[in-house]
C-alpha cells in the first residue's frame, strides 16, 4: 500500500517522508483548532483529554523530527482559553501557561533526559524533581501588595484572565492578608471542590429540580464564575497554592523551599507531595499516588513534574504554551461500551468536513457521554467504524470522549461502511480532499453558509474582536436575517437598525437592555491590537501565535499589509523578510500572501479599517540591552550553551532569532561546523560574531 492510498495517521512519526510529514502537520493543526473551538469556546468537547493529548503528542514528534515543517498555526503555540464574558478583563503580568503532558513511563524518563541535555548536565549531576498531585480543578491567580489581597483572576488564555477577586474573597482557604509578604505577591494555584461536598451541592441541586454539575472541576468553575459573589460564598469551595507569578522579591532559591514558604503564610498545599532525587522516584511517586486516587478527598487527574532549582527553572524557561522545566503525568483513561446511532458531519469555518458520532447517551467516569469526533473518513476506515455499532467510548480527566475502537462480535447484520459525503452539507459544493491532507474541505468559500457564518463567529470571538452579546444565535441571527454578512457590517448595525428597534427588541433573547448592551459592546472594540486584528481575520494557519509574531515584526497594520502584498511576488525582499522571521515557513507566506492576492479580501479589509483603529503593536515591558531590537541567527554548534538555550537567552533580551540570513539581519553567531548560512552573512556584509564576542556583548 502506497503512501498516497495509505492513512497518514497510521504510520509512526519516524517513517514518515517529509511531504507526509508537512500533509499530516497540516491536518493535525486544523483538526486541534477544531477540538479547541468545540472545546474553550463552544463548551461541547468532543474528544477526550487522552485523545487530545495524543494528538498533540504525535504533532510534538514529527516537529521534533522536522523543526524546519514547524507551522504558524501550530498547536504547540497555543494556551488554554480565552476570558468569559461577564467579568472585567485582567492583564497577567506574568503569563499563566499550562504544561506539557506524559502518558508513559518512557515521557517521564525523556522529559528527565531532555532537561539533562538543556542543561548539559553529566551523568553523576543531581536533578532534584517536586512531584506534586495535579489538581483537576480551575487555575486562579491572587496578587498581594503590601501584604493585602488586592485581585484574582482566572488564567483564561495565559495572556488575559477574568476578575473572580469578589467572590475569591469569599474563599476561607485564601488568605486576605500576609504580614511577611513581599511588596508585589502572586500566588497561583487551583481553585477546587472536595467530592463529598460536590455530593451534596448536586443533591440540593437535585432536590430543587435545578441542573446537576457534571463533576467536581465543573462545579468549582461554575461556582467562581457566579457574578453574584453571595453565591459563590455559599459554595464549598477551597484553594490550593503552588506557583507564583509576578514577585517584587524572591520567595527562595528552590520550588520546595517555596511551597513551605507559601504553608507558612496559611496556605493550603497539594498534598501528599515529594522531592524526586531520580526518575525512579517519580514514578514510584506516580504509581503510589494512583492507588491513593480514590482515597483523596479531591480529584486528582495525574502528578505534576517540577525542577527543583529555580535558577534551572530560569536557565530552562519556556517553549510556546508550557515551561521546558515541569510535566504533567496523567492517569490512564476511563472507558465503556456504547451504541453509535449516526454519524453527522460539521463543516466547520476553513470549509473542513468533520465527522462526529452521534452515541446511545452512557456514562464514563461519572459524566454522560453522547457525541465523539470520528476526525476524518481516513479515522473512519482505519477503525472501520459503521453506524449500529457497538463501540469502545473513552475519556480522561474531563468530559472530551473518543471512540477507541469498534466491538466486532457485536456488529448488527447489514451494517455497511461509511460513506464520505463528496458534497458539502450545508451548500451542496463540492467538498474536495487536496492531495496529501487528511481532511476534505467544501468549495463553497462564502457562499456557504457554514464558513461565512463560522468567519464572523471567529472575527468576533474572545481571541479577536471579543465583542460580547454577539454569540452564535446572535451571528447566526443577524445572517440569515441579511444584517450581517461580512465583519465591517457589524460595526454599521448600530446606525442602520436604530430605526427598526422596535423590530429588534421584540425578537426572542433581546430586550431595549441587551441592544443598548450590544451597541456598548460593539463601540467598545472600535480600537482593537493589530496582533487581535491579524487572528481576527481568520487566514488558514494565522493562529493567535503567528498574528502576534506578525505583529511584532510588522508593528503596524499598514507596514503589514504593504509588505504582505509585496511579498505575493517571492522574487521580492518582502518575501525573503517574511520567510526569514522565525517560524514563518514557505507554506504560511503562501497562505499569507494568498488572502492579500485576493481582490474581495481587500475589499474586506478596506471596509473594516474604515470603521475601526488598529492600534501599532507594542512589545511588552521591552528589554534594555545592547541586542534589543536586533536580528540574530544562530548556526553551528555552540559549546557553552544548547542553541534552544541560546535562542530562548536571545528572546529574553528582546532580540529577534530568525531561522535564516537576510539582508535586515543584524548579527549571526557562528558555531562550530557553521555551514552555509555563515557564508551568506558574509556574502551580505552581516556582522558574524564567535560564540566567545557574543557571550561578551550580552554580558554573558
Amino acid at each position: 500500500m502506497t503512501a498516497e492510498t495509505r492513512s497518514l495517521r497510521e504510520i509512526a512519526p519516524e517513517k514518515l517522508t517529509q511531504e507526509e510529514a508537512a500533509a499530516e502537520l497540516a491536518a493535525l493543526a486544523a483538526e486541534i483548532a477544531a477540538h479547541d473551538r468545540a472545546y474553550y469556546q463552544e463548551d461541547a468537547p468532543t474528544v477526550s483529554d487522552a485523545e487530545y493529548d495524543a494528538l498533540r503528542r504525535r504533532n510534538e514528534a514529527i516537529e521534533a523530527r522536522f523543526p524546519e515543517l514547524r507551522r504558524d498555526d501550530s498547536p504547540s503555540r497555543r494556551v488554554g482559553a480565552a476570558p468569559a464574558t461577564g467579568f472585567r478583563k485582567v492583564r497577567h503580568a506574568v503569563p499563566m501557561l499550562s504544561l506539557g503532558n506524559a502518558f508513559a513511563d518512557e515521557d517521564v524518563q525523556e522529559f528527565e533526559a531532555r532537561v539533562r541535555r538543556f542543561l548539559s548536565l553529566k551523568d553523576e549531576d543531581r536533578l532534584e524533581v517536586v512531584a506534586e498531585p495535579k489538581i483537576d480543578g480551575l487555575s486562579c491567580s491572587l496578587r498581594y501588595e503590601g501584604g493585602r489581597l488586592v485581585q484574582a483572576a482566572t488564567r483564561g488564555d495565559g495572556t488575559e484572565g477574568e476578575d473572580v477577586t469578589a467572590n475569591v474573597m469569599t474563599l476561607a482557604d485564601v488568605p486576605k492578608t500576609i504580614a511577611d509578604a513581599p511588596e508585589v505577591l502572586e500566588v497561583r494555584g487551583e481553585v477546587y471542590m472536595d467530592r463529598a461536598e460536590f455530593v451534596k451541592l448536586n443533591e440540593r441541586r437535585a432536590e430543587r429540580g435545578e441542573p446537576l454539575f457534571a463533576n467536581p472541576r465543573n462545579a468549582a468553575a461554575g461556582s467562581l464564575r457566579q457574578l453574584d459573589p453571595k453565591v459563590t460564598a455559599r459554595r464549598p469551595l477551597g484553594f490550593f497554592g503552588y506557583s507564583w507569578g509576578e514577585l517584587s522579591s524572591p520567595l527562595g532559591d528552590s520550588q520546595w523551599a517555596v511551597r513551605e514558604r507559601l504553608r507558612s503564610w496559611g496556605f493550603r498545599l497539594n498534598e501528599p507531595a515529594r522531592l524526586c532525587a531520580d526518575v525512579q522516584e517519580m514514578l514510584d511517586y506516580y504509581r503510589e499516588i494512583g492507588l491513593q486516587r480514590a482515597e483523596l478527598p479531591f480529584d486528582i487527574d495525574g502528578v505534576v513534574y517540577k525542577v527543583n532549582r529555580l535558577d534551572w527553572q530560569d536557565r530552562l524557561g519556556f517553549v510556546s504554551r508550557a515551561p521546558r522545566w515541569a510535566i504533567a503525568h496523567k492517569f490512564p483513561a476511563e472507558q465503556a461500551q456504547t451504541i453509535l446511532r449516526d454519524i453527522v458531519i460539521q463543516v466547520g469555518r476553513t470549509g473542513a468536513l468533520t465527522p462526529v458520532a452521534i452515541l446511545e447517551p452512557v456514562t464514563v467516569g461519572g459524566v454522560v457521554v453522547s457525541r465523539a469526533t470520528l476526525h476524518n473518513e481516513d479515522e473512519i476506515r482505519r477503525k472501520d467504524v459503521r453506524i449500529g455499532d457497538t463501540v469502545v467510548v473513552q475519556r480522561a480527566g474531563d468530559v472530551i470522549p473518543q471512540i477507541v475502537a469498534v466491538v466486532p462480535e457485536r456488529r448488527p447484520e447489514g451494517a455497511t461502511e461509511y460513506v464520505f459525503p463528496e458534497k458539502c452539507p450545508e451548500c451542496d459544493s463540492d467538498a474536495v480532499r487536496p492531495e496529501g491532507e487528511a481532511v476534505r474541505r467544501c468549495t463553497g468559500g462564502l457562499i456557504c453558509p457554514a464558513q461565512a457564518v463560522e468567519r464572523l463567529r471567529h472575527f468576533v470571538s474572545r481571541d479577536a474582536f471579543d465583542i460580547e452579546g454577539l454569540g452564535d444565535k446572535q451571528i447566526q441571527a443577524f445572517f440569515e436575517d441579511g444584517r450581517v454578512r461580512q465583519p465591517a457590517d457589524i460595526f454599521t448595525l448600530e446606525a442602520r437598525e436604530r430605526e427598526r428597534l422596535d423590530k429588534l427588541v421584540n425578537k426572542p433573547g433581546w430586550g431595549k437592555k441587551s441592544v443598548e448592551n450590544l451597541w456598548r459592546s460593539i463601540e467598545a472594540r472600535r480600537t482593537i491590537a493589530l496582533d487581535r486584528f491579524i487572528y481576527a481575520l481568520g487566514i488558514r494557519q494565522i493562529g493567535q501565535a503567528t498574528a502576534r509574531l506578525l505583529a511584532r515584526h510588522y508593528h503596524t497594520l499598514e507596514a503589514w499589509q504593504k509588505a504582505m502584498i509585496e511579498a505575493a511576488d517571492e522574487s521580492t525582499d518582502a518575501y525573503a523578510e517574511l520567510t526569514a522571521i522565525d517560524q514563518i515557513g514557505v507554506s504560511v507566506a503562501r497562505d499569507l500572501t494568498a488572502f492579500f492576492a485576493e481582490e474581495h479580501n481587500l475589499q474586506v479589509l478596506e471596509r473594516l479599517k474604515e470603521q475601526v483603529t488598529v492600534e501599532p503593536f507594542t512589545a511588552p515591558r521591552p528589554v534594555e540591552s545592547p541586542v534589543s531590537g536586533k536580528t540574530v541567527v544562530f548556526t553551528g554548534t555552540l559549546e557553552t550553551m544548547s542553541r534552544p538555550e541560546a535562542k530562548a537567552k536571545a528572546e529574553s533580551l528582546g532580540a529577534k532569532v530568525a531561522g535564516s540570513v537576510s539582508s535586515k539581519t543584524d548579527y549571526v553567531v557562528v558555531g562550530a561546523d557553521a555551514g552555509s548560512k555563515a557564508t551568506k552573512a558574509r556574502e551580505l556584509g552581516v556582522t558574524t560574531l564567535t560564540e566567545q564576542e557574543w557571550l561578551a556583548l550580552i554580558g554573558g
